[in-house]
This record gives C-alpha cells, structure tokens and sequence, in this order.
C-alpha cells in the first residue's frame, strides 16, 4: 500500500525531488539498512563495493528508495545462500551502481517488462509483493536523468545496473 502511494505522489508531482551534489555511500547505506535483517535470515551473503568519495547528483530519500527496491527484489528472489554483490564506479558522466543476485533470474523475453507497474511474473506470484518496485525504482532514476538497465538469466541471477548523473 506505501508503494502506491509514493507511486501516486510522485506521478502526481505531490513529491518533488530535491536533486543535490552528494555521495552516493550515504544513500546506498540507508536502502542496505532495509534488506540486510531479510538477507541474514535467509543467509544471503551481502558484499558491498563503493568508494566514499564518490559523488552524484541526487534526492537521497528517493534514490534510496529506488535502490530499496531493486535490493529489496534481490532478497525476495535469491535463495538461502545466496548472494548479493553491490559495487559501485564512476563513470565520465555518470556513477553506476550494480546490484548482482544469484537468484532466479528474468527470461529475455521478461526483461522488458519487469518495469511496468503491476507486472509479476506467473513464476513469482507465491512471493510477497504488487509489482510496483522496480517501475517506482525507474520512475525516480528517470526523474533524475539517470537509468537503470538489467542483465539476466534465468537460474544464475540478475545484476540491476542504475545509472545516476554526476553533475
């Protein structure tokens, strides 16, 4: 129900985002907060790789949430044992953050439309969730001039990459 109504929020432009100069560290710290008691339940080995200084342009709340629910997903979908490898660059123009899991995996023809709001694959509908987060998590990296892309396969995982100006 948060979901939708963040969702509702930001479409509406209730919510504005209030993009500034900041590091990406802080704000990738606070959506790990969010997943890691469900990653240690389900003894998933989470690995993080970001280098303090490295900054981009950004809402810290929203970009935190975004990030929330692309992790969030990698908890849902990885099993026990698993892991989550998080590793962050920068680029000319832009700081990538890469979210890679060793859960089930997206099939091609799904990658598409993983980011439409409501979509759940027939494959997943045992697990919790109304398919909002990745359509949030794109809707608010898009609002900022950034972008998230996918890369996946089915029974090795998925690595979410999101794309985040740097000025």
């Amino acid at each position: 129900m948060q979901a939708m109504i963040k969702t509702s929020r930001l479409e509406t432009g209730v919510i504005s985002l209030e993009q500034k100069q900041q590091p990406v560290y802080d704000t990738l710290a606070a959506a790990l907060g969010g997943i890691l008691l469900n990653a240690e339940k389900k003894q998933i080995d989470v690995q993080v790789e970001c280098p303090e200084h490295l900054d981009a342009r950004h809402d810290r709340k929203w970009t935190s949430e975004a990030l929330f629910n692309i992790l969030d997903n990698a908890v849902k979908y990885t099993p026990a044992g698993g892991q989550i490898r998080v590793s962050v660059e920068g680029w000319e123009m832009y700081v990538k953050i890469d979210i890679a899991d060793t859960g089930i995996g997206i099939s091609e023809q799904h990658q598409g439309t993983i980011f439409k709001r409501f979509y759940r694959e027939d494959a997943v509908h045992d697990v919790d969730g109304i398919g909002i987060g990745l359509y949030l998590a794109r809707e608010i990296v898009t609002l900022q001039g950034g972008y998230i892309r996918v890369v996946s396969e089915v029974g090795k995982g998925s690595t979410f990459s999101v794309c985040l100006l740097r000025k």
